[in-house]
Parts: structure tokens; C-alpha cells; sequence
């Protein structure tokens, strides 16, 4: 679809919800998938609250819907930020502080042998946010278990409060 701008906030809601506009397309238009998403009830991505480990008043951490490992992570500012290089230094070492906290927490409770950590915001538009894929060790070691096939997000309730108990104490 063509720029997406020219419509009102409301025309473009609908036309997700009919499946004519998809997430690319509002990338395309230069608008924030993340941003729209939160300021239109979830419309693009579903409600992630029974993914969420952490929250405070500048981050969410939760548990990524279409993982490529379990335990896959997602560290995501709640103010707009494009990329990286937009971030103040103190939000910078704030939000690297909690990765760090988060992929200790995920390879005790997963038991992964290592967890990597990526962002990867490019486009016209995006919103910057941390990924942590956990790595196992009967898997391959490298960049190849950043492009790993994506499966459906499979609840662990008992893993997911083992995340969120550990976070708190932390």
C-alpha cells in the first residue's frame, strides 16, 4: 500500500484489521510499528501481557510471540527511539544493564549454554529494542541463530514466573 500517512489514524486501524495493511506496509509509511500498535490496542502485534517478564516506567521485557528459541527475548524502550544511535547515554547504559540482568536470568532458566544479543532496527521506521536469543547446546555457535526459522510461541507459565521472580530479586 501506498503511503499510509495521508489516512487517518482510524482508516488505517481498519484496514489492518481487513488484512489490506500489514505491518510492512506501515513501515514502509515511515510510521512506528510498535508505537501504533501500543496507541491502537494492540491491532498488529495481539497483547504480549501474558508474555511480559518485566516492566518499569522506560522498558518492557517479554517474551517474543514468533520466537526463534524458546526463551527468546525482547527488550523494547516505551519512548520512540529509531535505532540505537537516537538513545541518550543514560537510557543506553540503563537498557544494556537490564539485557545483561535478563540473559543471565534466561540461561539459568532455560539452560542454555549461552545467549545472544542483537538489534536490528533498519528500515524507514522501526523502534528500537534489544533481541536475546538464547543458544543451546546441541545447536550450531554463531550469526546463523539470529535468522533461525521462527515457530508459534508455546506458554510456559511456570518458566515465565520463574522469569519474572528472578527479575524482581535482581
Amino acid at each position: 500500500m501506498d503511503n499510509l500517512k495521508q489516512f487517518k489514524n482510524e482508516e488505517i486501524v481498519n484496514l489492518v484489521k481487513d488484512g489490506k495493511v500489514t505491518v510492512a506496509d506501515i513501515v514502509d509509511s515511515g510510521i512506528c510499528p510498535t508505537c501504533f500498535d501500543k496507541q491502537n490496542n494492540h491491532v498488529l502485534y495481539g497483547d504480549n501481557s501474558n508474555k511480559m517478564i518485566y516492566e518499569d516506567d522506560k522498558f518492557e521485557c517479554f517474551l517474543v510471540g514468533n520466537p526463534r528459541a524458546d526463551g527468546h527475548t525482547a527488550i523494547s524502550t516505551k519512548k520512540h527511539f529509531k535505532d540505537m544511535m537516537e538513545i541518550d547515554d543514560e537510557t543506553c547504559k540503563e537498557i544494556f544493564t537490564l539485557a545483561k540482568k535478563m540473559m543471565n536470568i534466561l540461561k539459568e532458566v532455560y539452560l542454555s549454554e549461552s545467549v545472544y544479543l542483537c538489534t536490528m532496527c533498519d528500515g524507514p521506521m522501526n523502534h528500537f529494542h534489544i533481541q536475546l536469543i538464547p543458544r543451546y547446546s546441541f545447536e550450531k555457535r554463531g550469526s546463523k541463530n539470529f535468522v533461525k526459522p521462527r515457530f508459534d510461541y508455546k506458554e510456559d507459565t511456570e518458566k515465565l514466573e520463574q522469569l519474572k521472580n528472578k527479575m524482581n530479586l535482581v
